[in-house]
């Protein structure tokens, strides 16, 4: 029987995005283990590493050896972070299938995290855009702060839309608006969403959420509500963006895919098997994760009951105002008139 539900796209990024922010280093056979156990868990795309220099991101200076030593699946696309033509060149010479270049919405935000003006940042991926057309590497363009600006404030919308335009005239054809400090309410990301692709109907959209304010989940519906269907998200929840004071990790990618498998749609990932890769997280980085599955499993995930339960004879079948009784022997704080008032 054919499926009918609705694809939605998932996009992992915790071996980049996550692993940068991690203050112990991640051994790079640990990392090829990781990427290769993903790879095998259904995801549409997954963000490898960076070909930032090894001096701003030591945390990833392993990118050329990454890439050359994991396992390729068919049907995964693998894409990088290139900031420059030298991080495009030596990500060229890995056969990446993407590049993904960032700039931020909000100046304030792209002086702070990438040391330049917007200008400047614009005029340097035009030049990674140059380098890179003519091969068969995709190019994206992740615009952050596309929902708000920690320093700034709001973003305007019309302000997004231009830039992602200034892309477009350049010959980028794909697109992620990224909510890197989880500012963003889902009205204003189904706003957003519905005029990007109004006004771009050639460009593929991604959205980015980060958990900062626990609202990623209903962002991403609200999204989909738009006519969006490729999200990143983030093993574990892990990551974040270092220049935003009080800023939380991405939008976990096992409490995302749960929550969109139960809403109907179809993500493609084998939810068991990744759930065994976040576990490796801990032992890996040092430290817990965010995942909230990962701690309390699905939904469905069903617990013996108590042992006294058998003991006074309940019976499942039999509720009061939501809660188990037993005919045989009731609670003693069950036997009093809920209608008393007590002092």
């Amino acid at each position: 029987m054919p499926n009918t539900r609705p694809r939605i796209y998932m996009q992992e990024v915790a071996t980049r995005d996550g692993f940068q922010n991690e203050s112990q280093f991640i051994e790079t056979e640990d990392k090829v283990r990781v990427i290769d156990a993903l790879s095998l868990c259904g995801f549409a795309k997954i963000e490898v590493t960076s070909f930032t220099s090894p001096k701003a991101i030591p945390a990833l200076r392993d990118a050329e050896r990454v890439m050359h030593e994991i396992t390729r699946q068919p049907g995964v696309e693998y894409t990088v972070l290139v900031p420059n033509v030298r991080g495009a060149e030596r990500a060229l010479s890995c056969g990446i299938d993407e590049a993904n270049l960032v700039m931020s919405m909000s100046e304030t935000h792209n002086r702070s995290n990438l040391r330049m003006t917007r200008e400047q940042s614009f005029a340097q991926l035009e030049q990674v855009v140059s380098a890179i057309s003519g091969s068969s590497v995709a190019i994206n363009i992740s615009l952050s702060t596309s929902f708000g600006c920690p320093m700034e404030g709001d973003v305007s919308e019309d302000e997004v839309l231009r830039w992602i335009e200034r892309f477009a005239n350049l010959g980028v054809t794909r697109a992620t608006l990224c909510d890197t400090t989880g500012m963003a309410y889902p009205s204003q990301v189904r706003s957003l969403s519905a005029r990007a692709k109004a006004l771009f109907p050639e460009m593929v959209f991604t959205l980015h959420f980060h958990n900062t304010r626990s609202m990623a989940q209903a962002n991403a519906l609200a999204a989909i509500s738009a006519g969006i269907d490729r999200f990143d998200a983030s093993l574990g929840g892990i990551g974040g963006c270092p220049y935003a004071p009080g800023a939380s990790g991405n939008a976990c990618t096992e409490d995302m895919v749960h929550m969109l498998e139960l809403e109907g749609f179809d993500t493609n990932i084998d939810l068991e098997r990744l759930l065994k890769v976040s576990a490796m997280l801990p032992g890996l980085i040092g430290h817990d994760v965010p995942s909230q599955l990962l701690k309390a499993g699905g939904r469905n995930t069903l617990h013996p009951a108590p042992a006294y339960v058998a003991e006074i004879g309940l019976k499942p079948s039999t509720v009061i105002n939501g809660l188990r009784r037993c005919d045989a022997q009731i609670h003693p704080c069950l036997q009093s008139d809920r209608r008393i008032r007590h002092p």
